[in-house]
């Protein structure tokens, strides 16, 4: 059997599986949600008392499923263009949300929010699994926008939830959304990409939410969390530190651990490392030891707290000195004209690279490359960090999750730089 919505984001799920339906012979029965006829999923399922019709036990007893058997297969999110299929089975997932239940002090009392897309990992393990072991209410969305998230928060009392970024900025920088709307918002778990301290100011001083910063992957959910009461240079300034069951560091150019506020190639290990990623064990990056190369780089403070400093693939190289890309990033979110900003690296013949600045501007604004390096020396930033080029766009390429998929970028400013613009 198969099953799909009628429509989402404009697509008709429907149409394309009727289209290819002779091509699937395994396939004896598919199911529409808000569908018609023999194909309704509400019809067959919710007007047919099944579980009277067969040996649930029976079933269940044959078909139970092991603790390490497969049981999710996600893809990572493609901000590199190139998604990876990701096997989870129950004892990672389980542990991941049980020890973030723990850590973040959640209970059957709380109503969980969810505008993350079910199908990343953040929608998945803590918008669905989550509350059914808390034995919570859930609030899902399905398409985010942030007037109608304050909504469904204020109409169900929603006091958690956890998404990206952009949903935190949406949330924070809308004025249609009041601080009485969301008052019952108690925390938001901020995670997939790093948060630029005037996003959770806003948040925290406008729309009276605790912000709590974190970081994970596809490969290890939430691996790092601020904690709830942390100071504000922890919640602003760093990515949390590791949760129970999951062990970070950060390494030098032998793999050996380097010291404190070191900025270098981050490791995770513990039991929320999935399984391998399908058909491609040549790239199941840890070691003898388990540690995970997540393909970040961070720095740890001595209270063992991380910043996540960029992608490793991120890096600008100019005349042999590293940009520090995520820096320039947080001072330019500072902008009054700036409302989003990516600073990806592009070709140079004499030096290599140069870091150009895609910016989408605030309503009715237009920055120029004047007005952002002046502000850039009055933050007090480096010269030899200042982006060499400012491109304006309406919207940053994004992934469903929300994170900004900067090889679009890089690609585009390739362009730019073949073109003598």
């Amino acid at each position: 059997g198969d099953q799909c919505p009628l429509r989402f984001r404009e697509f008709d799920y429907a149409a394309m599986l009727a289209e290819i339906r002779p091509e699937l012979a395994s396939v004896r029965q598919t199911f529409v949600v808000d569908g018609a006829g023999e194909e309704s999923f509400e019809r067959y399922f919710l007007e047919r008392a099944w579980e009277k019709e067969v040996d649930a036990p029976g079933v269940f007893r044959a078909r139970r499923p092991t603790p390490n058997a497969l049981t999710q297969l996600l893809y990572t999110s493609g901000t590199s263009g190139e998604p990876k299929a990701v096997m989870h089975v129950s004892n990672t997932l389980l542990v991941m949300a049980l020890q973030y239940i723990d850590w973040v002090r959640l209970g059957s009392s709380d109503v969980v929010f969810m505008g993350s897309p079910l199908a990343h990992q953040t929608g998945f393990v803590y918008g669905m699994m989550m509350p059914i072991l808390l034995k919570a209410k859930l609030a899902l969305l399905d398409i985010w926008s942030a007037p109608a998230a304050a909504r469904l928060i204020q109409a169900e009392g929603a006091t958690f939830t956890m998404a990206s970024t952009p949903f935190l900025s949406d949330l924070a920088n809308d004025t249609t959304v009041s601080r009485e709307s969301v008052k019952t918002l108690r925390t938001f778990v901020c995670a997939g990409a790093p948060i630029p301290s005037v996003i959770v100011q806003t948040a925290t001083e406008r729309l009276g939410i605790e912000v709590l910063s974190c970081w994970g992957m596809t490969e290890n959910g939430a691996v790092t969390i601020a904690r709830p009461g942390d100071a504000a240079e922890k919640i602003f300034g760093t990515d949390g530190q590791a949760i129970g069951g999951m062990e970070v560091r950060v390494v030098d150019a032998q793999g050996r651990r380097a010291p404190s506020d070191t900025v270098g190639p981050l490791q995770a290990r513990g039991t929320f490392t999935f399984v391998g990623y399908l058909k491609k064990p040549e790239l199941n990056a840890w070691d003898d030891e388990g540690w995970f190369e997540t393909g970040d780089l961070a720095r740890i403070d001595r209270d063992g707290y991380i910043r996540i400093t960029g992608r490793t693939k991120d890096v600008i190289i100019r005349g042999g000195e590293n940009i520090p890309v995520i820096e320039i990033e947080n001072v330019l979110y500072r902008h009054p004209k700036i409302q989003d900003i990516a600073v990806v690296g592009m070709p140079d013949p004499r030096l290599g690279e140069r870091a150009c600045a895609f910016v989408v501007p605030r309503p009715g604004e237009r920055p120029t490359f004047e007005e952002m390096t002046r502000f850039l020396a009055s933050e007090g930033m480096a010269k030899s960090y200042w982006p060499e080029r400012l491109e304006l766009v309406e919207a940053m390429p994004r992934t469903p999750s929300g994170k900004i998929q900067k090889f679009k970028l890089r690609d585009a400013a390739v362009k730019l730089s073949r073109a003598g613009k």
